[in-house]
């Protein structure tokens, strides 16, 4: 089986895919009230704060091709 050198320098990127699960994934991270966006505490605008990160995060991977 022949590897590609192009993918292999791209498999870097796939690590970029942990990063949402090390963040929404432990607790001590976001278990706060305070700062509060519009009436919403700490705890519940990180984690939906997360999901736009995740899915952008997802898109860099899949467009470049890892």
């Amino acid at each position: 089986m022949a590897t590609h050198p192009e993918k292999k320098s791209r498999r870097w990127l796939l690590l970029l895919l942990i990063v949402p699960f090390i963040f929404t994934l432990w607790p001590p991270f976001y278990n706060y009230r305070t700062p509060e966006i519009a009436g919403f505490p700490f705890f519940y605008w990180f984690q939906l704060l997360w999901i736009i990160i995740t899915a952008i995060i997802t898109a860099v991977v899949y467009f470049a091709g890892a």
